[in-house]
């Protein structure tokens, strides 16, 4: 069984002094439609170091082999360009920062720890200069739950940061330092609207593995991306436009500017997809059309508000088509499940109200609405509702859905809520308890692990993740020792262990 990771990044560190405690277990919080795991990118070399799991340096650069005399048009060009990054690089890196935070560790199951708090761990990230008020940008993970947080500019200086306020559900953060005496303040450029294609050469400047001043570079691979985000314990929703890059992100370079040719900002880099813990070609930035408007709201009023409809659903697929009884090729969104009370509900869209089972463990609610335009914007994909309510829309504001509804199409207008901070669900089609938790599935793994006989050593690292497979919730549970790797999959709502693997 082999689990993609996604992985946002900062990186954490257990500190050396005496009163730092090593965290040897992680409870990992994540959602996603596609079965992927969203880990803070916070580094740990101790405890890696302890696990056996010590990061790779980063690759050395690739040295050409010439077989015969280059031509000189050839090395001019060669020359140039790398002159220019050169030139981009020494204009934008004074803005770029590292952000040392003092925190608190999870402590989980382990002796000498209690449920009120673990060790403490320092962590690094990135972020980079905003205005001329002291306002840096970076990610909410790398500043959440700080007890303390230190900025250290390129030049040396450093200076005691304050947070101003997060956003869980882009992932992004404001902090403010009165800049040291004697240093030159350069806010970096913003990008005015997403101007990016896919093939674009962009950059991207941080401090991975807390090597400050780092830059890479690669193309844009993939634009248009969804990705969850937010806090489990509370609400988790799926941010838009996400910004897909070959440029090497690793774990530090969480907050870091994702910057083009021009040296603007296109994004800022939150998020890696590894299946090892570091860069595999596939990393991931915030685009600039969500820092525009979530960065001013979070430095005025302290939060954003975002626009709200009320409703779950899903993108229409073969599968889901043929398990709906809905035409080949209707592209758009199927409305599963209308929240009592919210906007759509309000508005008459209608939810599936008859459960079908399309395969083993593999459910659907049919009956619903199916919506293919907002504001005369086409929707195909779950993906396009979404980036229209977070970039193009507000609370109070009234939209027009287009929907199919038995095969007719009709015009709906919704007056949009503002996006709760706690999860909204429907009434459940089926009666559910209330399910098990992390810590219990955890349990539950290591119970099934140990009478399998898979476990020979003490297990030093406990991770648990919440995913969802052909349609049903369970915890995917990892558990480690010096030499193995035992993953359980665990049904979340009833603790029947349907996997377990020794890798």
């Amino acid at each position: 069984m082999n689990h993609t990771h996604y992985e946002l990044t900062p990186q954490k560190q257990s500190s050396r002094r005496s009163w730092h405690r090593t965290l040897t277990a992680r409870l990992v919080w994540v959602c996603g439609a596609a079965a992927l795991l969203v880990l803070p990118a916070l580094y740990v070399p101790l405890v890696q170091e302890q696990l056996g799991q010590r990061a790779e340096p980063e690759a050395a650069a690739q040295t050409a082999t010439v077989t015969g005399a280059p031509s000189s048009q050839a090395t001019t060009s060669l020359l140039d360009e790398q002159e220019a990054l050169a030139d981009l690089y020494a204009q934008v890196a004074p803005s770029v920062v590292n952000i040392q935070v003092l925190s608190r560790g999870v402590a989980l199951a382990l002796p000498g720890f209690d449920d009120e708090g673990g060790p403490y761990l320092e962590s690094q990230g990135s972020g980079f200069i905003y205005d001329d008020l002291g306002h840096i940008v970076t990610n909410n993970h790398v500043v959440e739950d700080a007890e303390s947080v230190l900025v250290v500019f390129s030049n040396g200086f450093w200076a005691d940061a304050e947070v101003v306020a997060v956003d869980t559900q882009a992932d992004l953060a404001v902090i403010k330092v009165t800049p040291p005496a004697g240093m030159e303040w350069r806010p970096l450029t913003i990008e005015d609207a997403d101007t990016l294609r896919v093939g674009h050469t962009v950059i991207a400047i941080g401090n991975p593995f807390g090597l400050d001043g780092t830059m890479t570079t690669g193309v844009v691979s993939a634009l248009g991306r969804g990705l969850p985000v937010g806090d489990a314990d509370l609400a988790r929703y799926t941010l838009p436009d996400v910004i897909q890059t070959e440029a090497a992100i690793n774990p530090g370079n969480s907050g870091g500017p994702l910057l083009d040719l021009y040296g603007r900002v296109v994004g800022v880099n939150f998020a890696i997809r590894s299946q090892v813990g570091w860069n595999a070609g596939v990393g991931f930035a915030i685009p600039v059309s969500i820092v525009h408007r979530v960065v001013p709201a979070l430095i005025s009023e302290g939060h954003y508000a975002y626009a709200y409809l009320g409703l779950s659903g899903l993108t229409i697929t073969s599968r889901v088509a043929a398990a709906l009884y809905l035409p080949p090729n209707q592209l758009g969104v199927y409305v599963a499940e209308v929240i009592p009370g919210g906007p759509s509900a309000d508005a008459g869209i209608k939810g599936g109200d008859e459960l079908v089972r399309a395969g083993v463990g593999v459910e659907y609610v049919r009956g619903g609405d199916v919506v293919v335009a907002i504001e005369e914007q086409p929707v195909r994909r779950f993906e396009d509702l979404v980036s229209f309510l977070v970039t193009k829309a507000e609370p109070g504001q009234t939209v027009r859905l287009t929907i199919l509804r038995d095969g007719e199409s009709q015009d709906v207008p919704v007056i949009l809520g503002e996006r709760p901070t706690e999860t909204a669900r429907a009434a459940p089609s089926t009666p559910q308890d209330d399910g098990i938790d992390a810590r219990e599935a955890i349990a539950i793994a290591l119970e099934a692990a140990q009478e399998a006989d898979m476990l020979t050593g003490e297990v030093i690292e406990k991770l648990a993740y919440p995913e969802e497979i052909s349609s049903v919730s369970v915890w995917v549970v990892d558990l480690n020792t010096e030499n193995e790797r035992v993953v359980a999959v665990v049904d979340a709502e009833t603790g029947e262990v349907l996997e377990l693997t020794l890798q």
